[in-house]
């Protein structure tokens, strides 16, 4: 069972969650992952925990270890990357800083290897071996369509999620953050879950030469703090349009003043109280940022050939009297927003969709400029119905589109078409 302590500061904290810890027996050499989806590979990845049980008990709640003493998935967790990966890795182009950082712990305090330029291999292996050096290999999945490794023992402290993030795991730091909540230590084949804010460190147990582990983080930026920012405008957009008391100047010098008034601030509560009733009817958001920004920073399809772009559609033209379905659901967002190409008051909506197809694996979450160029199609606000009866049917036949003419239905299939999102059937 993990060790449990309390953690420090004067003020009063709640009590440890309860963390789960599940032990799992060797599996008979079944397959580690399931790649045929989205859904699946998460559902093999946590495996034997079922999905819904791991959002209904752990997500975002507490700390889950699964252990799992099966010689075949650890065989299949070791295979997918190892450090001699690398030296192949090294011979792409590698670089300091952009895609590893060297670095070790001195006297309680990080500090950092890195070269200038192109990494080395050889240089690599020898501040691995000779200065136990500490390789942190950045965003891997750039070059792999899915790595997890647990090589060795690793030793875990979880902390308290609620106390402030220390950027540098330090002694300092600890003294900072208290002792853990938690401490695990993971073998060969294990997994473990901790939620968003928990503050985490990492150790190899003495007498053993290295272990290895890869931290996938996912949910970023999907707080509801993030989801009011990004729906507001779009609220406040559609109200204006009918109100005409948002359109009228606000007091003169308002902006100069160092403090707001009693009265403008009285008057922005009585905005946001008609926003909140209006917010009360509303069935359709429009979405600012976060649609667009999810799809930018997704990696492609992995069916779409190891991150390969899909540069030409495949299958039959469609035409009037096909059937069309949807494909790569899971990687398109269908949003509607004020036209971007107007710039005047008078900006009417249009239906955007945006789409990961062409997205770029070897340039993912690495801040380059091609993630911030966006792929996808505009249409006119009245495509909106017949793009609800593509997206919320399993297979459509064009001539049944809610469009007025028999050219726009076919205009509509050839562009999503021409784009990879659909398929005749």
């Amino acid at each position: 069972m993990p060790k449990k302590a309390k953690a420090a500061g004067s003020r009063k904290e709640e009590g440890p969650v309860p963390c789960k810890q599940m032990k799992v027996e060797a599996a008979g050499g079944s397959s580690a992952f399931n790649f045929d989806s989205p859904s699946s590979l998460f559902e093999s990845l946590i495996s034997p925990i079922k999905t819904e049980t791991f959002f209904k008990e752990f997500w975002e709640q507490k700390p889950l270890l699964i252990q799992r003493d099966d010689p075949a998935l650890a065989t299949y967790y070791g295979s997918l990357f190892k450090l001699t990966d690398l030296k192949s890795l090294c011979s792409q182009g590698v670089y300091y800083g952009r895609d590893v950082n060297v670095c070790r712990c001195v006297s309680g305090k990080k500090k950092v290897l890195n070269k200038d330029g192109k990494a080395h291999f050889l240089q690599l292996r020898k501040d691995f071996d000779q200065k136990r050096a500490t390789i942190q290999f950045h965003q891997p999945q750039r070059f792999k369509v899915f790595i997890l490794q647990l090589e060795g023992e690793k030793h875990w402290r979880l902390y308290h999620p609620t106390v402030p993030l220390a950027r540098e795991y330090s002694v300092e730091a600890e003294e900072r953050i208290g002792r853990p909540v938690h401490e695990f230590t993971l073998k060969p084949g294990d997994l473990l879950y901790f939620p968003r804010g928990t503050i985490h460190q990492a150790d190899t147990p003495a007498g053993l030469a290295h272990s290895t582990h890869v931290t996938i983080s996912t949910y970023q930026n999907n707080s509801w703090g993030d989801f009011l920012l990004d729906t507001i405008p779009g609220l406040v957009f559609d109200t204006a349009e009918e109100d005409v008391e948002l359109r009228a100047g606000i007091p003169r010098q308002l902006i100069l003043q160092v403090e707001s008034t009693a009265v403008a601030t009285r008057r922005l509560s009585g905005f946001l109280r008609m926003l909140a009733d209006r917010l009360e009817g509303t069935t359709e958001l429009l979405s600012s940022d976060m649609k667009k920004d999810f799809i930018m920073h997704r990696l492609p399809p992995y069916s779409a050939g190891d991150g390969a772009e899909l540069s030409a559609p495949g299958g039959k033209f469609p035409r009037l009297d096909s059937v069309v379905r949807l494909q790569f659901k899971d990687h398109i967002v269908l949003t509607v927003l004020p036209d971007q190409d107007q710039s005047d008051e008078a900006q009417e909506k249009m239906v955007y969709i945006y789409h990961s197809l062409k997205n770029r694996r070897e340039t993912h979450m690495m801040g380059n400029q091609e993630e911030t160029e966006s792929h996808g199609l505009r249409f006119p606000l009245s495509h909106l119905d017949a793009l609800k009866q593509i997206w919320n049917s399993s297979a459509i036949s064009v001539k049944d589109l809610k469009l007025t003419t028999d050219e726009e239905k076919e205009n509509l299939v050839l562009s999503l078409w021409t784009e990879c999102l659909i398929q005749v059937v």
